[in-house]
């Protein structure tokens, strides 16, 4: 029985590999002019301009640039607008969709269509549906919020987001951006939080703006750009792997051979099946109005990018979520399967999600914008300086927001920023901050030019200051780019962790920048007067070394007094300290109750996703590894005693070590069963440690016997898959 089970699992990896090589190309298709796609399924201004009347028109707009509130009476006008724009593009159906407590979207379609009194089929679409849906609140994520008993929860429209047409086989849908909330309130979603965060920010900053003497200030908005990593391997590969379709990442695989260490997959060219991949995906992006600007290879065999341009964070973070959902289902269409993970392969990098963010407005711009001469851009200086606070202050916070399972693979490696939050700022700049501390005025430092000697290329000026790939939280030009945040994961917690400790600092600074005016001190005089205390303070956190150098790791926590927090483990429990529940609190982002209930979610989260690895990799071992093993024995005594039969000498040493490391592995497979058995948890933070130090630890063990006995197993007996045909073979 054992041989037969391993001989169908060798057969489905063979089939993969067969049906991989064989596959007939799919067909180019031309791509349609930009100017012909762009938007074409979004219901935006430019698409209400036509459709509403003047005045209808007008409040949209006010609403969707300043977040005016929509008079009840312009929404029924928009939902009947809205209705025939959806019906012309061929939409029977309508969703609300929203952005629950799993990194995921959610979404329940209504139908359009109502009978009269006839019994006749007619269309209608009001106001009242498009502001309002109803969908179950207890069966989603929600801390305890909602229970089976009282499960009501509510969907309300986001104006702010424009509603689009999603297009998918079984034909197009009119998709409406909402919030998720329960009947007596309370966040259950993403997405209040968010826009909670920005009103927060532009509130304070708004404040220190008029003290710095600006008459004219828009409602300022923060921004966002979201490089998202990913890895693509054949969907026939993926279909022998049971731990990739159900984790998401492969939970055994000895490394191959050759991996990156050639340095020769990033930037390279693109595989020709890959690239009609990536150009049938983005035309789907461009028709939904989200811009993809750039794709390439990235450093791991297997593995891509794709980075699309600023927006403002509420939609960006709606388009960040259509992208991944659009990612995976084009990659299915072509035959791949798109990994989100954030290490699905060991060995090798595994993907982030970088997020850029910026402040700024219509009137005074990018706030974080320094100019060429940022020692004299005193908005600029007052905005950064509230980021190098608040990092410093609720480092941990946004260790807190990036933390999950999956993520923990990647946190501190040599290929992602360590858990420690440092702020980088580069030569320049952090030249100007240090100077301000020291009470000297402040001169920036040009970068000079580039002289390469080579008469054809034309000279180019050199960045004052050098990138630092290794910082988690890092100054790039005219923004903050936070490079922990994981692959998978949704960007709207990163963003309500920066936006509200941006908005914690701002108000500190006001209130000292007033106090410093009301002295008789000049505006310049004032700034650096505040800075200097910033500085004093919190310049702690700024640091432009090498961030992975174990020097920098004592350091930090010796002399800095920065937290170090390795695990999800040791991060969630930050989201309940009493200074992250007293700035959600003061800045009106979320309720205690609220913030308890995000813990209580994410904490189970990672509970559940870790004890589903534990189960898979139990069963994996169990019912593929180690009849593969066993199996191969058997065909080696059997060779054995046919060679003895003939008086041939043989060397028995593999058969001992595939024995030993088969034994191995069940041994460690006993202790793994007998630690995930146990339920004796005083609290869930003490589940997690245990979780997160004891069974992965014995998880690893595992993986290390099952890893070893590939590499002796005859090929064409192991059941899995390897890594040098699902990361090479395309």
């Amino acid at each position: 029985m054992e041989s037969v089970i391993t001989m169908t699992s060798n057969q489905s990896r063979t089939s993969a590999i067969q049906t991989i090589i064989t596959r007939a190309p799919k067909e180019v298709v031309q791509p349609a002019p930009l100017s012909k796609i762009w938007a074409c399924d979004v219901f935006n201004l430019a698409a209400m301009e036509e459709s509403l009347s003047k005045n209808a028109y007008k409040a949209m707009k006010k609403t969707m640039q300043t977040g005016a509130a929509l008079d009840p009476i312009n929404a029924e006008v928009v939902a009947a607008a809205m209705k025939e724009w959806a019906m012309s593009k061929g939409a029977k159906f309508f969703s609300h969709i929203f952005y629950p407590m799993t990194n995921l979207t959610a979404e329940k379609h209504d139908g359009f269509i109502i009978t009269n009194s006839d019994g006749n089929a007619i269309t209608d679409f009001s106001g009242s549906l498009l502001i309002k849906g109803e969908p179950d609140g207890s069966s989603f994520p929600n801390g305890s919020l909602r229970a089976t008993n009282s499960a009501r929860g509510y969907t309300a429209w986001d104006p702010t987001s424009p509603a689009y047409i999603m297009n998918t086989a079984n034909g197009a849908t009119l998709m409406i951006p909402s919030v998720f909330l329960s009947w007596t309130g309370e966040s259950l979603d993403k997405k209040i939080p968010l826009l909670r965060s920005n009103a927060a920010m532009n509130a304070a900053g708004q404040k220190v703006l008029a003290l710095m003497g600006e008459t004219e200030i828009a409602p300022l908005n923060s921004s966002c750009g979201a490089e998202q990593e990913y890895f693509l391997i054949d969907a026939a590969f993926a279909a022998a792997r049971p731990d990739l379709l159900q984790c998401g990442r492969s939970l055994f695989g000895a490394p191959s051979p050759k991996g990156q260490q050639f340095d020769d997959h990033y930037f390279g060219a693109i595989p020709e099946r890959v690239q009609v991949f990536m150009q049938d995906f983005e035309d789907k992006l461009y028709k939904l109005g989200i811009p993809a600007k750039t794709h390439h290879n990235e450093v791991a065999p297997g593995q891509f990018e794709i980075a699309p341009y600023y927006e403002a964070a509420n939609v960006a973070a709606d388009h960040q979520q259509l992208l991944m959902t659009v990612m995976k289902n084009t990659a299915q269409a072509h035959g791949f399967m798109c990994l989100l993970h954030e290490k699905p392969f060991a060995g090798v990098n595994g993907s982030g999600k970088h997020v850029n963010w910026s402040v700024g407005n219509a009137t005074q711009g990018n706030m974080l914008d320094p100019g060429s001469t940022p020692e004299e851009n005193l908005n600029f200086l007052l905005f950064c300086g509230a980021v190098i606070r608040g990092v410093h202050l609720f480092g941990p916070l946004l260790r807190a927001v990036i933390a999950s399972a999956s993520n923990d693979h990647r946190l501190g490696a040599n290929e992602a920023p360590p858990a420690i939050l440092s702020v980088y700022l580069g030569d320049q700049l952090e030249k100007v901050f240090k100077d301000i501390q020291a009470g000297a005025f402040p001169k920036t430092e040009k970068g000079g030019f580039m002289e390469l000697g080579l008469s054809q290329l034309l000279k180019f000026e050199r960045d004052p200051g050098d990138r630092n790939r290794t910082s988690p939280f890092a100054f790039t030009g005219n923004r903050f780019e936070f490079r922990a945040v994981g692959s998978s994961q949704s960007v709207s917690g990163p963003l309500v962790a920066m936006n509200t400790m941006l908005a914690d600092s701002l108000e500190w600074i006001a209130v000292e920048l007033a106090a410093a005016l009301a002295t008789g001190k000049d505006k310049s005089a004032a700034v650096m007067s505040v800075l200097k205390v910033v500085m004093d303070k919190h310049g702690n956190v700024v640091y432009g070394g090498n961030g992975y150098s174990p020097v920098w790791h004592k350091m930090a926590v010796e002399e800095r007094g920065l937290k170090n927090l390795p695990t999800s483990a040791e991060a969630l429990p930050e989201l309940l300290s009493p200074a992250v529940v007293s700035l959600f609190e003061r800045t009106g982002v979320l309720t205690p109750v609220e913030l308890q209930s995000r813990f209580d979610v994410y904490a189970e989260q990672y509970v559940i996703s870790i004890e589903l690895e534990v189960k898979l990799m139990l069963e994996m071992a169990t019912t593929l590894i180690y009849p593969a093993a066993i199996s191969y024995l058997s065909s080696l005594s059997a060779t054995y005693n046919s060679l003895a039969a003939l008086s041939i000498a043989v060397d028995s040493s593999l058969a001992s070590a595939v024995a030993i490391e088969a034994s191995a592995m069940m041994a460690a497979v006993g202790k793994l069963k007998a630690a995930i058995a146990q339920h004796d948890f005083d609290t869930i933070q003490a589940h997690m440690t245990f979780l997160a130090h004891d069974v992965r630890s014995l998880m690893s063990e595992v993986r290390a016997h099952a890893d070893a006995l590939e590499t002796m197993v005859a090929d064409d007996i192991w059941p899995l898959p390897k890594y040098r045909e699902m990361l090479f073979i395309k």
